[in-house]
């Protein structure tokens, strides 16, 4: 059983890479089975429902590895702002080693494939959902409402989306820590806000 789970774990693997760097349409099967050394039928005992299943598991499977590396820096920094630097750092570092040749580890297949296939287009939401779920807990606990905390989030992985393509066009980090300087600036101004009105409750309540 362990030996099978490694076939569908290459496999989701192989294929994540592959559509990150060549696109969902430009893959073929015949390609992943090769790269992932897998057995050709393991690919349709898995993923019984084709390259669609097989594009929806390599988006969860990237979207899940983007999440932990963001708990873990979570865990090493001091607050909201330096947790988005410190990823734009990282990201900026990958995408330097790789040439400027790699972006979003799901966006690829995610733009191609959001109005073709709606399990992809699912696997990429829950994807970006837990993302932005790292920030919103981070502010949430200085005390940044649920609601703002959440739109701030949200507004996070949009610019740092938009900040890839950008240094991958220019290829330069700058875009990515130019972005999330701001970002840390606009999260450092909702927390200061919150404690402000806290403090504001406080007083009026004594």
């Amino acid at each position: 059983m362990a030996r099978a789970s490694r076939h569908r774990d290459a496999i989701v693997q192989t294929a994540a890479r592959l559509f990150r760097k060549h696109g969902f349409a430009a893959t073929g099967l015949n390609q992943i089975v090769h790269d992932s050394g897998a057995p050709k039928g393991s690919l349709y005992h898995y993923f019984p429902g084709g390259k669609e299943a097989i594009g929806a598991a390599a988006v969860a499977w990237a979207g899940q590895r983007v999440e932990q590396t963001l708990l873990t820096l979570a865990q090493e920094v001091k607050g909201p702002g330096e947790l988005i630097q410190r990823y734009a750092l990282l990201l900026g570092g990958w995408m330097s080693k790789s040439g400027f040749k790699d972006g979003c580890p799901i966006a690829t297949t995610v733009l191609e494939m959001a109005c073709e296939a709606d399990v992809i287009r699912c696997a990429g939401e829950a994807a970006f959902a837990g993302w932005a779920a790292v920030f919103s807990r981070a502010l949430e606990a200085e005390q940044v409402p649920p609601a703002r905390a959440k739109r701030l989030a949200s507004m996070a992985i949009a610019a740092i989306e938009g900040a890839l393509i950008q240094a991958r066009v220019t290829v330069k980090q700058q875009p990515l820590l130019d972005a999330a300087q701001e970002i840390a600036t606009a999260f450092d101004a909702a927390i200061n806000e919150a404690r402000n009105a806290e403090r504001s409750k406080s007083a009026a309540a004594r």
